[in-house]
């Protein structure tokens, strides 16, 4: 009995790490002697074509792949900062945050602008804006809403249409949700106008773009609130029946950032794929890299665009997260 037990303690934690993971892929180089552990948010379909190139040029790495939300990559992260190479997350405050508190390698051998990197141990490499995303078939012969305020009006003028088929973030699970809605609400009143009229009218809530996409092209929704228009755009190429709308009133911007574990195993080749990113976005090189590039800071986008800066982590207070949950919570579950 005594066996029994030692081996049941023992493979509980192999079971839950075998469960934590939404996706998980091998890529595999026949001659490697290293394999680099990433843990990300991004989709396996849209970072594939980075790994497969990046292997294609160094034939002694194999690369394991693990996808999960935002926030939960995060608390897998900083429970094991010794178990992976990479983290990278479209959750610019939870990266930040974690560099700053020393989880993070410094790279003095990258080379990238000042602001998008924090203190050469968090390196942005995307631009990403926050979008309303609608299945067109509900707007017949009425006009798009270009703005949130606009929405807004769309919303309360036809409350038959819409009701449950509005989705936004849970940002009480979502990392990336979070960020966005902080963001928002620190922008305009119109954040939390909105939310209480999606409240009202019974908003689904996700935990990622992914899912709030799938239920747009399959109509189970007809809009859905600051998707990540990266995610949005890829979809739209083959799905006629949605469109992306970047707000005209005030664009969301974050940018995607990647970061070495200071306890990473392979330092030395984690390096090298941080380097191997910042060349693409870059380069963009057609079939290779799928994510929108990172914008210079001339650009209008650019103006748009979270900026990588202690300011970022002011919501990560415990007192001020567990406020503005309480505020969103009163807005958009309405009893």
């Amino acid at each position: 009995m005594r066996i029994i037990v030692t081996l049941v303690i023992w493979m509980l934690p192999q079971l839950v790490l075998a469960q934590a993971w939404e996706d998980r892929r091998v890529f595999e180089n026949e001659s490697a002697e290293q394999t680099l552990r990433i843990i990300s948010s991004t989709d396996t379909a849209l970072f594939a074509p980075i790994i497969e190139d990046f292997l294609s040029k160094n034939t002694g790495v194999s690369v394991e792949y693990l996808v999960n939300g935002t926030a939960k990559i995060d608390q897998i992260f900083r429970a094991d900062p010794d178990k992976f190479d990479l983290l990278i997350s479209s959750a610019m405050d939870l990266q930040l945050k974690t560099a700053n508190d020393g989880l993070a390698l410094r790279l003095s051998d990258v080379a990238h602008p000042s602001w998008a990197q924090w203190r050469q141990s968090l390196f942005a490499f995307t631009s990403e804006p926050a979008a309303i995303v609608v299945n067109k078939a509900a707007f017949a012969d009425h006009q798009l809403p270009r703005s949130r305020q606009e929405l807004i009006e769309v919303l309360r003028a036809r409350p038959d249409v819409f009701r449950g088929r509005v989705g936004t973030y849970d940002v009480r699970q979502s990392g990336l949700g979070y960020l966005f809605a902080t963001q928002d609400a620190r922008a305009s009143e119109t954040f939390w106008r909105l939310m209480e009229v999606m409240g009202a009218l019974d908003i689904r809530l996700y935990c990622c773009s992914g899912d709030m996409i799938d239920d747009l092209s399959d109509g189970t929704i007809a809009v859905a609130y600051n998707v990540l228009g990266s995610y949005a755009s890829v979809r739209v190429e083959n799905e006629d029946q949605i469109e992306v709308i970047l707000p005209s009133d005030f664009p969301t911007t974050m940018m995607r950032t990647a970061l070495v574990s200071n306890d990473a195993p392979h330092p030395k080749a984690a390096t090298e794929f941080v380097q191997h990113l910042i060349r693409l976005q870059s380069d963009h090189p057609k079939g290779v890299f799928l994510l929108p590039s990172l914008k210079t800071q001339d650009s209008d986008v650019d103006r748009a665009t979270i900026p990588l800066e202690p300011a970022l982590m002011t919501f990560l207070d415990n007192l001020k997260r567990r406020r503005f949950i309480e505020e969103w919570e009163n807005a958009v579950i309405q009893k």
